[in-house]
């Protein structure tokens, strides 16, 4: 069920919203989709904004020509137009467990993003799939159609709860049998996995995805707060260790924490694609209209 403050309180507010619709969601590549949407593609073709003409040639459709251009100047010559191409948008929303520890902070946080670019993309009328993972693939939710689709969103993304273990690479095998064509992914999660994160990305990237990371994380999980001897227990596998933290243990670990998230991003780059990484504490609109459109995720 719901949490009870999940479900009294919007995930996004009307004064938020309303700025939100300035924003685009950005992406580099053409994929083959959908005629629709408002982001105006590079390439000529059947659409409805004027670009050029270039000369007739065989086999080009007659419906095409400029008629009044022939009777002038006895030429063919061939109107083009801007394609505006919707380019399938999927959002991959982490719920594991991991999500939860050190509390519901993180995870409402990464909700409240996944709302944010979700309306940015129906503004535009792009049509977006959210599709939650932990070990495996939740129940996705597939959106579009405009700014008044946004209600069945927040109620959607109010009702997710984290569960289960991490396991990004299962996920990613997952999501590449269940979408098979192309498109923009945007992943957010704190990718605290036991298991080879960078290796799942790669997949996603050789696959053919342009990719978005944003890697959501509170300060616990940058800097942990305690000292002395301690007995930690796992969000996920309820495992118990115990260990002694001095100020060098937390400095060796921090560092540990920044070398994982500078390889995400490394590797986000080196596919041409984009890498945030978020500390919780940071507002959400800091985020949105500062650091991700530094990082060309949004425009």
């Amino acid at each position: 069920m719901p949490r009870a403050a999940s479900a009294s309180a919007p995930l996004l507010d009307r004064k938020f919203l309303e700025k939100l619709e300035r924003l685009t969601l950005h992406w580099e590549r053409s994929f083959a989709g959908l005629i629709g949407g408002h982001n105006a593609s590079r390439f000529a073709g059947g659409g409805q904004e004027f670009l050029d003409h270039r000369h007739f040639h065989h086999g080009d459709d007659l419906r095409a020509v400029n008629w009044r251009a022939y009777m002038r100047l006895e030429k063919l010559f061939l109107k083009m137009f801007q394609i505006e191409p919707r380019v399938p948008v999927r959002l991959m929303l982490d719920q594991s467990l991991s999500m939860a520890a050190p509390s519901d902070d993180k995870f409402d946080y990464a909700r409240k993003l996944a709302a944010s670019l979700c309306y940015v993309g129906l503004v535009r009328l792009d049509t977006i799939a959210i599709q939650p993972f932990s070990d495996v693939l939740g129940e996705r939710l597939l959106c579009g159609g405009g700014r008044h689709r946004l209600s069945p969103v927040m109620q959607y993304l109010s009702a997710l709860n984290p569960a289960g273990r991490s396991d990004f690479m299962e996920s990613v095998l997952q999501f590449l049998s269940s979408y098979p064509q192309r498109g923009l992914l945007i992943v957010i999660s704190d990718f605290l996995d036991d298991g080879d994160s960078e290796r799942a990305v790669q997949y996603l990237a050789d696959f053919g995805h342009e990719l978005m990371l944003i890697q959501v994380w509170s300060e616990e999980d940058r800097v942990p707060p305690w000292r002395g001897e301690l007995e930690l227990v796992d969000a996920e596998t309820q495992v118990q260790m115990r260990l002694q933290v001095d100020d060098k243990a937390r400095e060796k670990y921090t560092a540990a924490f920044d070398h994982h998230c500078d390889k995400l991003r490394h590797l986000a780059l080196r596919n041409s694609g984009r890498y945030l990484g978020v500390s919780t504490a940071t507002s959400l609109e800091d985020v949105i209209f500062g650091e991700l459109v530094r990082a060309r995720g949004v425009a």
